[in-house]
């Protein structure tokens, strides 16, 4: 496992305040209230190792498979159904919709080999992300990979806690399957809008692992 670099930033600052606070902690309360002191250096150890942990990359063998779209990100899958895209397509087509979790690993890969052919970033609200409405009105940032099998726009969506979406696409760049798109600070969710009647590999509720699970099989 290793640290995405998205996180060098906040884990350095977190491990100043850790150390900041844990040295007030027992040169002013220990004496006096030592159960406190230990509570509070307990939680705030809890705190910094989460925070270590909301940024790791485990090591992991991704799927490569042509015709396949693989998982974006971590997490639970929450909506699967035909809805109207009013930003690229301007058509009806199949979302498949993840909800990652403070818990799960925040990077975001692209589902599909292909071109870029569209990259663009919405300011908006931060609605709770199983919202519905978060997919249009959520500060988010849109791509759009085209390759043989069609297009599929993958949409990184801020939450009311992830007030930061990292996305490196840019339009004319190509993308190989599985490779980093971006990174999601402190949950949020990822839509996959796909060609209606694609055929679609997992169900609602189902748990997904970002490169490795199968959404969906597209047709050439």
């Amino acid at each position: 496992m290793i640290i995405h670099k998205e996180g060098y930033k906040s884990i350095a600052l977190g491990g100043v305040i850790y150390v900041v606070l844990n040295l007030l902690n027992f040169t002013f309360i220990s004496a006096g209230y030592p159960v406190i002191a230990w509570i509070i250096f307990i939680a705030t150890t809890f705190l910094f190792l989460f925070l270590i942990s909301f940024f790791r990359v485990p090591k992991r063998n991704l799927t490569i498979e042509e015709s396949s779209v693989v998982a974006p990100a971590d997490g639970k899958v929450v909506v699967i159904e035909e809805t109207e895209d009013p930003e690229y397509f301007k058509t009806k087509r199949l979302q498949v919709s993840i909800f990652m979790s403070p818990a799960n690993v925040h990077v975001n890969r692209a589902p599909m080999t292909g071109e870029v052919v569209y990259s663009k970033h919405h300011n908006g609200k931060f609605l709770v992300a199983w919202d519905p409405k978060s997919s249009t009105d959520n500060e988010r940032h849109s791509i759009v990979i085209k390759n043989n099998y069609g297009e599929i726009l993958v949409k990184q969506i801020a939450g009311a806690l992830a007030k930061r979406i990292v996305n490196y696409m840019k339009e004319g760049q190509q993308i190989g399957q599985t490779a980093e798109i971006g990174f999601i600070k402190f949950g949020s969710r990822v839509d996959v809008l796909l060609p209606p009647g694609t055929e679609v590999n997992v169900n609602l509720g189902e748990n997904v692992k970002g490169g490795i699970t199968v959404l969906a099989k597209l047709k050439g």
